[in-house]
C-alpha cells in the first residue's frame, strides 16, 4: 500500500506513522532522512545535496523528486511505503504523480487552537531525548525527566509564536494538497484530537485494515 500522511506540525503524524508502518510492513519513507543518508553517502548527488543544505539553501524539487525515485525503487518498497513530509507543495504533488501513484492520503486533522496548546506544553529532555507535556503526559517531578533527571527544556521550535509561524506555512503551502487530493478521490480525513489509540483506529478503519 503506497500512502501519504498529512497533517499540521504538531497534529501526531510521526506517532502514528511509526504505528502504521508497522502494522502494514512497510517503510516510513521521509524525505529528510533521503536527504541526510544521500549526504553521508558522499555520492555526486550527495555532495551537490550537502553543498546546497551547508549553504543554507533549500534543496530544489527536481532534485528532491530524483531522491526520492531513487528511494522507492529499493527492495524494501517493493510493497509499498509512507510517505512522511513529502509531498508540502502543490507542484510536489504532481512530479510525484508522475513517478508514482498512491492508494490513499490520510489527513490527521487537528484545530490550530489545539496544536498551540499541544505544542506550547511539550517538554524534552536534553539529556536522553524523552518528550513530555505539561497537561498530557506531566513528568513525576516538575521540570525533570523522569527517565535521567535531566532538567526539561522547551524546544525553540515549540514556542507558541514559533508554532504558529510554522501553522502559517503549513495552511499557505501545504494545505491546498487537502483539496488535491479530495478532489482525486485519495483524500480521508481522520479526527486528530481523539486519543492516539482511536486515531490509530481511524485510520485503520478509513483504509480498510483491521
Amino acid at each position: 500500500m503506497k500512502l501519504i500522511l498529512l497533517g499540521a506540525p504538531g497534529a501526531g503524524k510521526g506517532t502514528q506513522a511509526e504505528m502504521l508502518c508497522e502494522k502494514l510492513g512497510i517503510p516510513q519513507v521521509s524525505t529528510g532522512n533521503i536527504i541526510r543518508s544521500e549526504i553521508k553517502s558522499g555520492t555526486e548527488l550527495g555532495m551537490k545535496v550537502r553543498a546546497l543544505v551547508e549553504s543554507g539553501s533549500l534543496v530544489p524539487d527536481a532534485l528532491v523528486i530524483e531522491l526520492l525515485k531513487n528511494r522507492i525503487a529499493q527492495a524494501d518498497c517493493e510493497n509499498g511505503f509512507l510517505l512522511d513530509g513529502f509531498p508540502r507543495t502543490v507542484p510536489q504533488a504532481d512530479a510525484l504523480g508522475e513517478i508514482c501513484g498512491v492508494d490513499a492520503v490520510i489527513e490527521i486533522f487537528v484545530p490550530d487552537t489545539a496544536i498551540v496548546s499541544r505544542m506550547s506544553g511539550r517538554r524534552t529532555c536534553p539529556g536522553c531525548g524523552a518528550t513530555y507535556h505539561v497537561v498530557h503526559n506531566a513528568p513525576k517531578t516538575e521540570g525533570k525527566c523522569d527517565l535521567c533527571g535531566a532538567d526539561l527544556i522547551v524546544r525553540p521550535d515549540d514556542d507558541p509564536e514559533v508554532v504558529k509561524g510554522r501553522l502559517k506555512v503549513y495552511h499557505d503551502q501545504t494545505e491546498p494538497l487537502i483539496a488535491y487530493y479530495r478532489e482525486r478521490g485519495l483524500l480521508k480525513t481522520v479526527d486528530g484530537e481523539k486519543p492516539l489509540p482511536e486515531v490509530a483506529v481511524a485510520i485503520n478503519e478509513a483504509l480498510g485494515i483491521e
